[in-house]
């Protein structure tokens, strides 16, 4: 028999990512809790072993990473032997949110939110054979609400093509908003040949709007000028692809419309944008992406209510010649139950050891067995997942020892505010002697607007190291900048404090200073001499340069290159998170 699978390991080269800062991500709305947000990729990379799952029959052979998200990493087409999807042969992390680390290549699902925090971690798998059919399960339960997700490929003795199903499972008390979309990455070449359903598009460039298809839409990648997104609102078909006849090789989807609805091509195009797409690459390989999901467009969001399952299959097509849209149909397969999917726990048991071992402390009634805390440089935070965790926390606080109760207040201070609990957070807050509990306390008080109050936990501080970490300067900068010139000198006895480091948001907030003491021709000297990283979907830079332009009544557009960020409308919702 053809059909097999195993288990393998690949070396690939990796960018290593360098952690935002001690401050977890409440309130953040560049991150997502308990989630750690980065903000450097290392330039150099090193040699990092990966554990995949090779799937194959005669026709394919898949490659699954379950320590990249469970992505699917390759597909090949046996017949030709070529590469379908885009392998860029190096992980290297690109700046967009959630977490500022997307990864580009292969086919990866979004779950609970576009770019899924755990998208670059290892998640948990399972290898199931029955009849004539192999199925690989690969998924978890998300650290943030709770919520399960797992997806299962698979591949019968005779199958030209991929089987994925998704499943979605709320195990909580409470509602949870979600979002998913299927996003496969194929190379892309000037000839890359756009095979999509006509009817409206709304289209997302440098702005918003709808278009059609069959008149006003790209036939190939050569006719895109910048990163542009299509999503289709009203297909006269529901199955669709790319197709390069430099390679000779393409990728086609189909689903149920009323199961997945969503169609979606993405380009950077040929233009201006085209060095966007080789920021994840060794050799400037330029990608797009075909994507589907069971929602329209990617600024809508479900909700999965307690104990509500979602589901939904689709079918990818390798092919090594152009395939006719509105002749592929929906295979017809005799799937295991759906009651045979496995949905998966935590995957990571750094993430949640000394969480359930605190519960099961607490459930005996037994401090002999209370865990030590995590330390503070893990980052490791209370998962909201966790959500029985609220009697274990003031369990522990009353019966551990007094050199740990300042660290059990804190993680329980900032576990309550990832919740809404603000009062309840803030007085926990106040109980732990941290200088981090300071700061987490200080970034409470300016969210509700309340300066004075967290100028004084700022000022509390004794950990001179701690308060020149890069992260507390440009939070306390921030805040220090609502007072207004009373607070210039305090702002630049801190910036100058790290004056030689070469960190993107200290320059910005020495920009913005430079902008606030109207010393105009200094900010732009050191808005356009300072080469930032490409980051998507965040404008702090342009919103400097525009304060800059208006202060000296000079034109805004176009933005100066080197600030690095994108030139997209602002649309879909990647702050899902936010508290």
């Amino acid at each position: 028999m053809s059909l097999k699978a195993s288990n393998c390991v690949k070396s690939i080269l990796t960018h290593e990512l360098t952690a935002m800062g001690p401050l977890p991500t409440i309130l953040d709305p560049d991150g997502v809790y308990p989630y750690q947000s980065y903000c450097e990729t290392s330039q150099r990379p090193s040699v990092k072993q990966y554990n995949f799952i090779k799937l194959e029959n005669n026709y394919l052979e898949v490659w699954i990473c379950q320590d990249l998200g469970g992505k699917v990493y390759s597909l090949i087409h046996k017949e030709s032997e070529k590469e379908v999807l885009y392998v860029p042969g190096v992980i290297r992390p690109s700046r967009i949110l959630p977490r500022f680390s997307f990864v580009a290549g292969g086919i990866e699902v979004s779950f609970p939110i576009s770019h899924t925090p755990s998208q670059n971690e290892k998640v948990c798998y399972e290898i199931t054979r029955k009849e004539e059919r192999i199925y690989v399960c690969v998924g978890e339960t998300e650290l943030r609400y709770g919520m399960q997700w797992t997806v299962e490929f698979s591949l019968g003795e005779h199958d030209e093509f991929l089987t994925q199903r998704t499943v979605f499972f709320n195990p909580t008390n409470k509602p949870h908003p979600w979002m998913s979309w299927s996003n496969a990455a194929v190379p892309a070449f000037e000839d890359s040949e756009f095979h999509f359903p006509n009817g409206p598009v709304l289209l997302h460039s440098d702005e918003l709007k709808t278009i059609d298809w069959e008149s006003k839409g790209p036939k190939t990648n050569s006719d895109i000028n910048n990163m542009s997104g299509y999503f289709w609102q009203n297909p006269d078909v529901n199955a669709f692809g790319c197709y390069s006849p430099y390679l000779g090789i393409g990728l086609y989807h189909v689903a149920e419309r009323k199961q997945v609805p969503g169609i979606k091509l993405w380009s950077y195009g040929t233009g201006r944008d085209k060095e966007w797409s080789y920021l994840s690459s060794l050799n400037n390989q330029s990608y797009l992406e075909i994507q589907a999901g069971p929602i329209a467009d990617q600024s809508i969001k479900h909700q999965l209510e307690p104990g509500q399952t979602h589901t939904h299959l689709e079918y990818w097509f390798p092919s090594n010649i152009r395939m006719d849209i509105r002749k592929i149909t929906v295979p017809k397969l005799g799937l295991r139950p759906l009651s045979e999917v496995t949905m998966f726990p935590f995957a990571r048991i750094d993430d949640v050891e000394v969480w359930y071992e605190l519960m099961k402390s607490y459930e005996l009634h037994d401090a002999s067995i209370i865990p030590d805390p995590t330390q503070i440089e893990l980052g490791c935070w209370a998962p909201g997942g966790l959500y029985k965790l609220d009697k274990p926390f003031v369990w522990v606080i009353e019966k551990c020892s007094s050199n740990n109760k300042s660290l059990w207040q804190l993680y329980y201070g900032v576990w309550l505010a990832s919740g809404d609990k603000i009062s309840q957070a803030i007085s926990l807050l106040h109980n732990s002697t941290l200088d981090l509990s300071k700061a987490i306390l200080a970034r409470i008080y300016f969210y509700e607007e309340k300066y004075e109050e967290a100028k004084k936990c700022y000022e509390a501080m004794i950990d001179e190291a701690f308060q020149l970490h890069p992260q507390i300067v440009v939070d306390r900068d921030k805040l220090l900048e609502q007072f207004g010139a009373e607070t210039f000198n305090e702002r630049i006895t801190w910036l100058d404090n790290l004056d030689a480091l070469d960190d993107e948001m200290i320059i910005e907030r020495r920009i913005a200073l430079l902008i606030d003491m109207e010393e105009f021709d200094e900010a732009r000297k050191l808005l356009l001499n300072f080469n930032f990283q490409k980051i998507h979907q965040r404008y702090e830079r342009k919103k400097l340069w525009k304060a800059l332009c208006l202060k000296t009544n000079t034109q805004v557009e176009p933005y100066p290159k080197n600030l690095g960020e994108d030139n997209l409308a602002q649309f879909g919702a990647y702050r899902e998170f936010v508290e």
